[in-house]
C-alpha cells in the first residue's frame, strides 16, 4: 500500500567501555573519548539521521558510519545488515545515552515509506528541524540548520530532487549520486524549516 511505513530493524548494538588505544587512533576518535558504541541496522539512511540525533542528545561524536554494498536484501550475515555506525564518547554513560537516542529515533521518528501499492518503490523524506554535529559537518552548515534528507531509487531521486529545489527555497548541499552503495540516490537540502518541510 502507498505511504506504508517501513520500520528499520536494529540488528546489533554493542559497547566498548574502554576501547583499545590503537583502535581509537584508527577511528580518529577525539582526545578524551575512550568509549565506543557500535550498531548495525537494515537501513542506512534512517541510521545516518539517527546518529545525527544522538549527537544532539549526548556528548558523543560519530566517528564511523558506512553503508554496506547492495542493500539489506544482500547482507553478508544476519547482523551485518545495510549499515554500521560507531559513536565515541568520554565515558560509557554518554555513549549509552547516544545509542539509546539513535535507536529511539529509528523506532519512533524516521522511516522509509512505500511509494506504490506493491511496495517495490520506497523513499526516505525526513525533515531534520535542527541538525546535530554529524549532518552539519557533512552538509558544511552550522549545527541547528534545518535539513531535508531525501533518498529514493535513482530515477525517482533525480526527479524528486529537481522538483524539491524548484518548489521551495532550499539549496542542495550534498548530492548522493546514483548509484550509492545501496543503489539509491538523493541529497541533503538546507533552508528555513518551513522550506525544508
Amino acid at each position: 500500500m502507498t505511504g506504508e511505513r517501513i520500520q528499520t530493524k536494529v540488528l546489533s548494538v554493542q559497547m566498548l567501555p574502554n576501547a583499545d588505544r590503537r583502535l581509537l587512533e584508527r577511528l580518529q576518535v577525539p582526545e578524551g573519548h575512550c568509549s565506543l558504541g557500535l550498531l548495525t541496522t537494515d537501513c542506512d539512511d534512517v541510521s545516518y539521521a539517527a546518529l545525527d540525533e544522538a549527537t544532539k542528545k549526548a556528548d558523543v561524536k560519530v566517528v564511523y558510519a558506512k553503508s554496506m554494498y547492495a542493500g539489506s536484501g544482500n547482507a553478508s550475515t544476519a547482523l551485518a545488515g545495510e549499515f554500521i555506525g560507531i559513536l565515541s564518547g568520554p565515558d560509557p554513560a554518554e555513549v549509552k545515552s547516544g545509542l539509546e537516542a539513535a535507536v529511539s529515533y529509528m523506532v519512533h521518528d524516521a522511516a522509509f515509506y512505500t511509494a506504490n501499492d506493491d511496495g517495490s518503490v520506497v523513499y526516505f523524506a525526513q525533515l531534520i528541524s535542527r541538525c546535530g554535529s554529524y549532518l552539519a559537518e557533512i552538509a558544511d552548515v552550522p549545527a541547528g540548520t534545518s535539513i531535508a534528507y531525501l533518498i529514493a531509487p535513482p530515477m525517482e531521486a533525480m526527479m524528486g530532487l529537481d522538483a524539491a529545489v524548484k518548489a521551495a527555497g532550499v539549496e542542495l548541499r550534498v548530492f548522493y549520486g546514483p548509484p550509492t552503495e545501496t543503489n539509491f540516490a538523493g541529497g541533503l537540502l538546507v533552508g528555513e524549516q518551513s522550506a525544508c518541510q
